[in-house]
């Protein structure tokens, strides 16, 4: 296991997550604390997010739908994609590892049963946290139409320019000598702003993508903008539910994820100090053999989602899973845990050390430091190495090419 530098993971705390544990510890009612640190992580785990994805049939709605989700158009749960309108109704898709954050397909503006001044009514717009409105050419006055009544109802919306992998591939067809992809798409991006803004319809950002390939063009502008905006305990799930497409958001995962292994060690110190032999150390393990599950699908190398991302990019499962050295890569029990809490020692020792600094009290509870402190070191040692498996992964899995 690769070590690391607890002075650097202590960084990632906020000054808010580190008042909270203190309060915890000083409210002197441990149980209580302990419950409450509970609900703050059930309220994280249990948060919805819907999203709702329209635009006129043929934009790629759909497809959009199934690469939000980290999956093709052919698996069994992916959203029905055509050359013709295939949604005829507002179509909810869960994400597969984070049921609470739903993917809505919706019909398409402009067709004979959805016109764009009834539209909203109609899909049941007050369910859904924000709007993608997609175009795969240039945005007309049904996509106008439509902002402005979601404008009015106080809802957020965001313009995506779909298919402009399809638009530079016509271009360079057309021009091999004096094709300039940067220029192309600095085009595509006035046309569309011109577009709207006839209609009048200001938007000083419209997002260009390829639903075939995230990780190019302006999806992770459009990834960051979202996460900007949504509100605390939705920005969670939301960033945990991202496509793993690049390092960024693979940094981004860890780095929520260890705000939130403050408040599992947390709930492990205060559990420690209740006064029932062996509580400590059957709930340490049942918080960890969870939260290292979890943090396997987050980072997309659980057995399923290896699967699936090995036929996505047409590449062997098991050449994915030779660039995974954590323990982890194998089943996570209870026996495993416990093993590794074994080596977890030193570690813990470290971080117990470092609090003490900061929360003095820790100090009069032993057990409950001590617990804290493995915990913690355990859980962010992991991500660290967790975090670079998925890298290794990723890079074999989209940019190494086959021998």
């Amino acid at each position: 296991m690769a070590e690391s530098n607890p002075s650097e993971e202590y960084e990632i705390i906020s000054q808010e997550d580190l008042a909270d544990f203190k309060a915890a510890i000083e409210s002197g009612n441990l149980t209580e604390a302990a419950s409450k640190i509970q609900q703050n992580l059930d309220s994280l785990e249990s948060a919805k997010l819907d999203i709702a994805i329209t635009g006129e049939s043929g934009s790629g709605k759909s497809t959009f739908v199934n690469a939000l989700r980290g999956m093709g158009d052919e698996e069994k749960e992916s959203a029905k994609t055509g050359v013709t309108e295939t949604t005829t109704e507002p179509t909810p898709y869960p994400h597969p590892n984070y049921p609470n954050v739903r993917i809505w397909d919706l019909p398409g503006i402009g067709t004979p049963n959805f016109k764009a001044h009834t539209y909203l009514e109609q899909v049941n717009f007050s369910q859904y946290d924000f709007f993608i409105i997609i175009a795969s050419e240039r945005f007309k006055s049904n996509h106008a139409e439509l902002a402005k009544e979601i404008q009015k109802m106080g809802k957020k919306f965001y313009f995506v320019r779909n298919k402009v992998d399809a638009d530079l591939d016509a271009s360079k067809k057309r021009r091999k000598l004096s094709y300039d992809e940067g220029k192309i798409l600095a085009l595509i991006r006035r046309n569309c702003i011109e577009s709207l803004e006839k209609e009048d319809v200001k938007s000083g950002q419209v997002f260009l993508i390829t639903s075939f390939q995230l990780d190019k063009f302006d999806f992770q502008l459009l990834q960051e903008t979202l996460e900007a905006e949504l509100p605390k305990h939705k920005k969670h799930a939301f960033l945990l539910s991202l496509p793993n497409i690049s390092v960024k958001v693979l940094q981004k995962k860890k780095e929520a994820l260890k705000k939130q292994a403050l408040k599992l060690a947390a709930l492990s110190c205060a559990i420690a100090v209740i006064p029932v032999p062996g509580l400590s150390v059957i709930c340490d393990v049942a918080i960890l053999v969870k939260a290292l599950s979890n943090y396997c699908k987050a980072f997309g190398i659980d057995e399923e989602s290896l699967a699936k991302l090995a036929r996505k990019v047409n590449k062997p499962v098991d050449k994915l899973k030779a660039e995974i050295k954590s323990p982890l890569s194998q089943e996570i029990s209870s026996d495993l845990i416990k093993k590794l809490l074994t080596k977890a020692v030193c570690g813990s020792l470290m971080v117990v050390e470092y609090f003490l600094s900061t929360i003095p009290l820790i100090g009069s509870l032993a057990a409950g430091g001590i617990s804290f402190g493995t915990t913690y070191y355990m859980l962010c040692s992991f991500l660290n190495d967790l975090e670079q498996d998925a890298q290794k992964v990723l890079t074999v899995a989209l940019y190494e090419s086959e021998l």
